[in-house]
């Protein structure tokens, strides 16, 4: 029987994972210490996120997150109904995945500045699994805050993808 849907990997699959492809972006941009990684290898069928959230510094909040390079890559996924995520292994702790259509300039001291983005928030069993994520499934958020009157999202011009995990 043939299948009703498509795929493309976006990344890993038939597409390598590159360490070039990712960056850090934790609290460390507002004085806090957390920190976080993606060890990945073009010849891997995996990619590990990892580090460490500290709260405390920053008085109960903090956030650790890695996030796609260049301000110029666009994936259109409007011919799909979402995304998976094969995840083999996992701690058992709270996760949001995080897609951009829009980004701003970098601000005067080179940061990047904050636009909407759009959310979804997981957790898996240590054993792993499968996480389909639906497009209605992504909440528009502006720095953590829900934003219900947001314009949709533009499924043709993903600019940017994002692993974040915070408090």
């Amino acid at each position: 029987m043939a299948s009703l849907y498509s795929e493309m990997s976006v990344f890993g699959g038939d597409k390598p994972w590159s360490p070039l492809d990712w960056t850090s972006s934790d609290d460390r941009v507002r004085n806090g210490t957390s920190i976080s990684y993606f060890t990945c290898s073009p010849t891997s069928p995996t990619a590990v996120f990892h580090g460490n959230l500290d709260i405390k510094t920053l008085g109960g909040a903090g956030f650790a997150s890695q996030r796609t390079t260049g301000e110029d890559r666009i994936w259109d996924l409007s011919n799909y109904d979402g995304l998976v995520l094969d995840i083999t292994k996992s701690d058992e702790k709270h996760y949001t995945l995080t897609l951009k259509d829009a980004l701003l300039p970098p601000s005067s001291d080179g940061r990047e500045q904050s636009s909407v983005s759009w959310e979804y928030d997981f957790e898996v069993e240590s054993g792993g699994k499968k996480v389909y994520v639906y497009w209605d499934d992504f909440k528009a958020t502006y720095r953590g805050r829900e934003q219900p009157d947001a314009k949709p999202l533009d499924l043709k011009q993903i600019k940017r993808i994002s692993f974040m995990m915070r408090r």
